[in-house]
């Protein structure tokens, strides 16, 4: 599907203020909220550890603008080019250096999640994701298509962690 540029100007405006009520519901209840998103388009490049594409360069910048104000203290990648390239643009815009966690250390990860004091970023993989959220405690199953590099999710950690799941452009 192909939006217009006003399209996604909107949709990403919708998002940001979502994303926004989101982190202003987080100050209030003092409980961080983690943003769980895949990597961003790759190039074809290395089939091992490929750079963006032009296309994953934008979606990764459009990220960042959705995040700048959202209180992100916390940017955690993997250890594969594609998480730190689609990070690298929310990183800039927040002065937050990311802590590399490899992909597989999920316990790792969610320990980390779970000592913060604020908001964070996760940029993980379509086949860590579910894991990643099953572990913040969500009780939503969360399986994301070989071709979706769209999806945007949120879980406020807590006793009892709901799941809401967006798409950005």
């Amino acid at each position: 599907m192909n939006l217009s540029f006003s399209e996604q100007s909107l949709d990403m405006k919708t998002g940001t203020f979502v994303l926004s009520i989101l982190f202003a519901v987080s100050v209030a209840a003092a409980e961080p909220i983690v943003v769980v998103v895949r990597h961003a388009e790759k190039a074809a490049n290395d089939p091992k550890d490929p750079d963006l594409s032009p296309t994953g360069q934008a979606r990764a910048e459009t990220l960042a603008r959705m995040l700048k104000d959202a209180g992100v203290t916390a940017i955690f990648t993997s250890e594969f080019k594609r998480t730190q390239e689609t990070a690298a643009p929310t990183s800039k815009s927040t002065g937050v250096v990311p802590t590399v966690v490899p992909g597989k250390d999920i316990e790792s990860l969610v320990s980390k999640l779970h000592q913060l004091n604020g908001n964070a970023l996760v940029v993980g993989h379509g086949d860590t994701i579910p894991n990643i959220i099953k572990a913040l405690g969500a009780d939503t199953q969360a399986q994301i298509p070989d071709n979706d590099y769209t999806e945007l999710f949120i879980v406020p950690l807590g006793a009892k962690p709901q799941l809401l799941r967006m798409h950005y452009p």
